[in-house]
Parts: C-alpha cells; sequence; structure tokens
C-alpha cells in the first residue's frame, strides 16, 4: 500500500479504513446505488400484480440480483487490469465459447435463445462479454496502437468485435449486439484513430440497415425477423403501426403522457398496474418511472444518470494508465449508449432493441455486469486520485 503525507506506515484500524476509502469516487458510487435503489422500488410498483400469487416474485429477485452485484462490485475495485492483461486471450476465448453454447443450449424467452439455466439461474453471457469486450479491445489498442498502421488496428478491432456480437445477433439479441459496436467505436474514438475510419463505418451502417430493412425483402430475401423489423421500424410509423411492437410503443407513449408533471403515483399508475403497458419492468421501465412520478420524477433520474456519465467520463480523463483510460471510456460508452437508446425508445425516437435500463430494468445478468462496470470505474478513479496525491 503507498504511504501518502500524513499516513503512518501499519497505523490504527481507523488509519487504515480511512486510507481504504481515499480516492473513491462517491458521487458515481452513490448515484449508482441510488438508481439500483429506485430501480428496486420500482420493480415492486410495477409487478406487484404480476404473480397474484406471489406478489413480490420480480421484487424479491431484483434485490438478491443488486446484493450480488454489490458484492462484485467490491470484488471488481481490486482488480488489476495490468495483471489480468495477460490473460486476455483466455477471457475472450471463454467469450465466444459461452456465447456459443447459449446458441446451442440455451433457453428461449420473448424470442430471444439468450441464457443458459444454472440450476434456479438464468446467465447471459453476453451481457456479462460487453466488460469483456472493453478489455479485450483496451489490451489490443495498448499493445499494437503504436507498432500497427491505424487502418489495420481498426480492421482488427472491427474484426474482434464482429465475431461475438455477429453470434449474439444471431440469438437474435439486436440490442446487445448494437452494444458491442457501440463500445468499439468509442474506444477506437478515444484512442485517436482517423476521423474517416468512421465515416467509412457510417456509410457502411447506412447502406446495410437499408439493405437489410428494404432492399433486400423488396426481392424476397428477408434477412430479418417480420417482429424484428417491426422493432426497428415502429418509431418511425408512429401512430400508424398496428403491430405488437406498435401498440407497446403507443401505451409507452400513453403512460409518459399521462403522468404529467408530478405523476399519478403508485396507486394510479393506471397503464402499469392495469398491463396496459407491455415490459413494465425491463425495456419499459422508464415509461413506468414517468407515468408514475411524472416529468419531476423521470427528470430526476435522467439528472442521476448524467451524474453517473459525467463521473466516469472523469475517471475517464484522470485515468493514470492508458489501459485504464480506454477501459473507462468502453464503460462510459456502454452505459451511456444504453441510457440514451432505452430512454429514446420509450418516448419513440429511438427503434425498440430491447436493450435495458442501467441499474433499473429487472434482470440479474446485466445488473451484475453494470454493477461490476462501477467497481472497475472505482478502481480506476481512486489509482487516478492516488496519483495526484503522489504528484501534488
Amino acid at each position: 500500500m503507498a504511504t501518502f503525507p500524513g499516513q503512518v506506515e501499519g497505523g490504527s484500524a481507523r488509519t487504515r479504513a480511512q486510507s481504504a476509502l481515499a480516492g473513491i469516487d462517491w458521487w458515481l458510487l452513490g448515484a449508482a446505488l441510488g438508481v439500483s435503489a429506485f430501480g428496486i422500488y420500482i420493480v415492486r410498483v410495477a409487478t406487484e400484480g404480476d404473480i397474484p400469487s406471489d406478489p413480490g416474485y420480480f421484487f424479491t429477485r431484483q434485490v438478491a440480483y443488486v446484493l450480488i452485484g454489490l458484492v462484485a462490485l467490491f470484488f471488481a475495485m481490486r482488480l488489476d487490469l495490468e495483471w489480468l492483461s495477460r490473460y486476455v486471450w483466455t477471457l475472450y476465448a471463454v467469450l465466444l465459447a459461452a456465447v456459443g453454447i447459449v446458441l446451442v443450449l440455451g433457453s428461449t424467452a420473448r424470442g430471444s435463445t439468450s441464457w443458459i439455466e444454472l440450476g434456479p439461474l438464468r446467465l447471459q453471457p453476453s451481457e456479462l462479454g460487453k466488460v469483456v469486450m472493453a478489455f479485450v479491445i483496451a489490451v489490443v489498442l495498448v499493445e499494437r496502437i503504436k507498432s500497427m498502421e491505424p487502418a489495420r488496428l481498426s480492421l482488427m478491432v472491427a474484426g474482434l468485435t464482429a465475431i461475438p456480437a455477429g453470434m449474439v445477433f444471431l440469438q437474435p439479441d439486436l440490442g446487445t449486439a448494437l452494444v458491442y459496436a457501440a463500445i468499439a467505436l468509442a474506444m477506437l474514438w478515444v484512442a485517436g484513430q482517423p476521423i474517416t475510419h468512421f465515416i467509412v463505418v457510417a456509410v457502411v451502417v447506412g447502406t446495410v440497415a437499408v439493405s437489410v430493412l428494404y432492399l433486400l425483402p423488396a426481392v424476397g430475401v428477408n434477412v430479418l425477423q417480420p417482429y424484428q423489423i417491426d422493432r426497428l421500424t415502429a418509431f418511425v410509423n408512429s401512430g400508424s403501426d398496428r403491430s405488437e411492437t406498435g401498440y407497446q410503443l403507443e401505451q409507452s407513449k400513453v403512460a409518459i403522457g399521462s403522468g404529467g408533471a408530478f405523476g399519478k403515483g403508485p396507486e394510479g399508475a393506471t397503464q402499469t398496474i392495469n398491463d396496459f403497458l407491455p415490459e413494465h419492468h425491463t425495456d419499459f421501465v422508464f415509461a413506468v418511472v414517468a407515468e408514475t412520478f411524472g416529468f419531476l420524477g423521470a427528470g430526476l433520474l435522467i439528472a442521476l444518470y448524467f451524474l453517473i456519465i459525467w463521473r466516469a467520463m472523469v475517471i475517464m480523463r484522470r485515468a493514470p494508465t492508458e489501459l485504464e483510460r480506454l477501459m473507462a471510456a468502453g464503460i462510459t460508452a456502454m452505459l451511456a449508449f444504453q441510457v440514451f437508446v432505452n430512454i429514446g425508445m420509450n418516448v419513440g425516437i429511438m427503434p425498440i432493441t430491447g436493450i435495458p435500463l442501467p441499474f433499473m430494468s429487472y434482470g440479474g445478468s446485466h445488473t451484475l455486469t453494470n454493477l461490476v462496470a462501477i467497481g472497475i470505474l472505482l478502481r480506476i478513479g481512486r489509482r487516478g486520485a492516488e496519483q495526484g496525491a503522489r504528484v501534488a
């Protein structure tokens, strides 16, 4: 343990405890814990009537998920990324194997085969893979950015990302695959890759999207399932789309609009408690917040997300090593992209891709993933603060 001015080596238990807490970004930790606690409450409000024989079914499980996630957060705060980088290819191989096993032996829910059954638990490897993918990209960039031509390096990162993202897409889970892509692009940007690479990516993505959604179906080639196309195009046809996805979007907008300025309260949130709002504890949990607590509650939640992302960006800027800076960039992009897309699809300005709202949506794997990500950020932030103290 480093010794700072005024610190006595081998001092009292109180001194050691103060040292252990020094450098922690309390704003980040407090905001993440606050949103997680609020998420538990919203899950209880939204699901009390879903299973009459067990009103607390979702609530008790979400409490357990958060508690497990907090334990994982604590261990992530002690994770040495430099040491772990020795095993980066092992981690990448484990990710590919886990996602591959899901394709063969996974269980299906809501049209997606994304889970592995482990007794009473269900694990979604693609969720945990978000953090693994960020770490793999960070290590590759640090090791090769000075020795490899920029175009080749970008292609290498794209290829490494495309393999697990493509396997996740086949589950099919378009939302998580898009998160992988967002992480990779953000890390390449922070690493300083030429802007022409991103222009090429934008052109390719736009061309593929138009081809998959319109051109190929016109000649009888369907890459996506009909329900996937509905999810991606419902926000464009809002108000006239009579598909299941169009119904979900309209009910979400009704719930948000009916909340008004201050909300209708837990007992008056009729869209939620009467089950008019589908997936009210997962994809559309933001609409529950807006209906129950109105513009004020939704605004405060968004403000907490801004606080989390801002502190993550501060930690990224102050990271003591390039590996940690890039890792912080990947995590920041992961959280920001999920928040933006989820809230955007709730209000009808983004396609419905099934991306959960961090710390709020019900579910074990993504709750664990997000809290582990916060733990890694806290570790990086603390190391940055310690380095700053030594320099001062």
